[in-house]
């Protein structure tokens, strides 16, 4: 064993798990597409049925999820983090690109590629973090199933509140986001989620099952916070940047259960 044998603690496995929650928090990005898509429509002079083809194009990219599942038998979780992170990186950074206008707009049949590769992009992560923590834990698979896929469904939310608090909702602004952020948290989950063994007794079973209890009970309040935030109105940028602060704490809380262990 060298140095950094961290990996190989018991808290690895939760870890992991937590850093497969921060994944699924940040990789919701193929809902976000109103977002932005009136700032490339008016860059590009679209009409709106090349920018609903535009969303196509997107959603497209998420029929080619066969491709990560093939993959995830015979590669590494940290090679399905890479590339899911390499691929969101592209094809959101040239949308940035061409909405801060770094770049001129690119031709019409580019763009339907980028955002093909940005939408396929969650599916690499999407996999490698289910397919691994189903693997870890094997006896709480719904469990495990409903808690990662609860924040894929918040995290269109945690994106445009945190946006919005942070950059008052620029198009561009909220592009690099879904650029960078995605890749960093994918490249910090390559550092801590492997396959670890499963529980391998009765004690380790029921101490699973109380820490995925705490897990749900933090993703209803991610859910509660997030919804009184957005049915409350509109809000001042100094009680929205607290808002941020709170939410990003929300995130941080799961980290409790590996510190725990």
């Amino acid at each position: 064993m060298g140095p950094f044998s961290f990996p190989t603690l018991p808290a690895a496995k939760w870890l992991g798990f937590v850093t497969a929650i921060w994944v699924q928090a940040t990789c919701g990005n193929n809902y976000t597409f109103s977002n932005y898509s009136d700032a490339l429509k008016s860059l590009m002079a679209l009409t709106q049925l090349q920018l609903n083809n535009l969303s196509v194009a997107k959603d497209v990219g998420k029929a080619f999820g066969l491709l990560s599942g093939l993959a995830s038998d015979r590669l590494p979780t940290s090679a399905i983090l890479i590339i899911g992170s390499l691929e969101g990186l592209i094809g959101y950074g040239v949308q940035w690109l061409v909405v801060s206008e770094k770049i001129h707009p690119l031709p019409y049949w580019q763009m339907c590629i980028f955002l093909c590769m940005g939408g396929n992009s969650t599916t690499w992560m999407n996999t490698a973090v289910l397919v691994t923590c189903m693997r870890n834990f094997p006896k709480n698979r719904g469990p495990v199933s409903g808690i990662l896929k609860g924040y894929v469904g918040l995290s269109t939310a945690i994106f445009t509140d945190i946006c919005t608090a942070l950059f008052s909702s620029k198009p561009s602004a909220f592009l690099l986001i879904l650029a960078i952020v995605p890749a960093v948290i994918c490249l910090t989950a390559v550092l801590f989620l492997h396959e670890n063994q499963p529980a391998s007794g009765p004690v380790e079973d029921r101490q699973e099952t109380e820490f995925f209890h705490i897990f749900n009970v933090l993703a209803i309040a991610v859910a509660v916070y997030l919804l009184v935030f957005d049915i409350t109105g509109n809000h001042g940028h100094v009680l929205s940047l607290y808002f941020a602060v709170g939410l990003i704490f929300l995130l941080a809380l799961p980290l409790a259960v590996p510190l725990y262990v």
